[in-house]
């Protein structure tokens, strides 16, 4: 078992949790990610790696609840433990294999929105450790949603918020103040956007008109996590990519935004199902009288 040392609520929707892997946090990059299954009978979940402490041997996972799997991990507590959790899997993000030359020459542009934030961190640590520079601009739709200011304010080098219901500081969109930035002279030669696909889309749409390139993560579309399901085939320019084997990041501006988008639909009526029948347990399709 991978025992839970921490376990955090962050904002109204989204949890924390420190989770004791050695062997994981020995090798672990930024950009990885994990597959975590919490029983036997568990559905496998590929979450992006948080952050990650090679001398304590801990991972820091950071998840939504949704589907069934992910609901049951919220009955898990500290001293509790996970069955599976294997990693780090997927390719680094591409600034790990940056020369310092490349590194320096560099104009970093982190655009979080929602849980992305958690898979952003780590990439912006990882600069400020080796003596790099990023901005960073942190999107949700309100308030209550936001979560990792401070630890984000600590690692960029100047930090962006905003919501989309002008509850905390600006009032917008992530793309909004991406138009603003540039307009008040701000120049960025390489920007990384994580969160909801639709964000991503937009935020690609917004940095090609300034010609700045975009990475995204794929992680969205990505079920198995090991190559054998196919759920997350994408077209990236003219090739047949998987994101959890080539990916998760690809570059934004190649991504047919359209196929991946639909793709984040295909598995949502089966996964609702499952979370009702989850939800009402010895109730579920009891005395209605309609069901077959």
């Amino acid at each position: 078992m991978y025992k839970i040392l921490r376990k955090k609520q962050l904002s109204a929707v989204v949890w924390l949790m420190e989770v004791e892997a050695p062997l994981v946090a020995r090798h672990c990059e930024p950009g990885q990610f994990i597959i975590v299954k919490d029983c036997e009978e568990g559905e496998r979940i590929p979450l992006t790696i948080c952050d990650y402490d090679r001398e304590a041997g801990t991972i820091t996972i950071v998840f939504q609840p949704v589907g069934v799997a992910t609901n049951r991990f919220l009955t898990l507590e500290e001293g509790d433990g996970f069955q599976d959790f294997v990693g780090p899997l997927g390719r680094p993000s591409d600034i790990v294999e940056m020369s310092p030359e490349e590194l320096a020459s560099k104009k970093f542009l982190f655009v979080a929105g929602g849980v992305g934030t958690a898979p952003v961190y780590p990439q912006v640590k990882w600069l400020k450790e080796h003596g790099y520079d990023a901005d960073v601009i942190i999107g949700a739709r309100t308030k209550d949603l936001l979560f990792f200011e401070e630890e984000m304010r600590a690692v960029a080098k100047n930090l962006y918020i905003t919501t989309d219901d002008g509850s905390y500081v600006h009032k917008g969109v992530v793309t909004s103040v991406i138009d603003e930035l540039v307009a008040d002279g701000k120049e960025y030669n390489h920007c990384v956007a994580i969160g909801p696909m639709i964000m991503m889309k937009f935020v690609c749409l917004t940095t090609k008109k300034y010609n700045i390139p975009t990475i995204v993560s794929m992680n969205p579309i990505m079920v198995d996590g090991t190559g054998m399901c196919g759920a997350c085939r994408l077209s990236v320019g003219d090739e047949i990519k998987f994101a959890c084997v080539d990916g998760p990041e690809f570059d934004g501006f190649k991504i047919n935004w359209a196929e991946a988008m639909k793709r984040t639909q295909l598995y949502k009526s089966e996964e609702g199902r499952a979370l009702l029948a989850y939800r009402e347990g010895k109730t579920h399709h009891g005395g209605c009288g309609n069901c077959g």
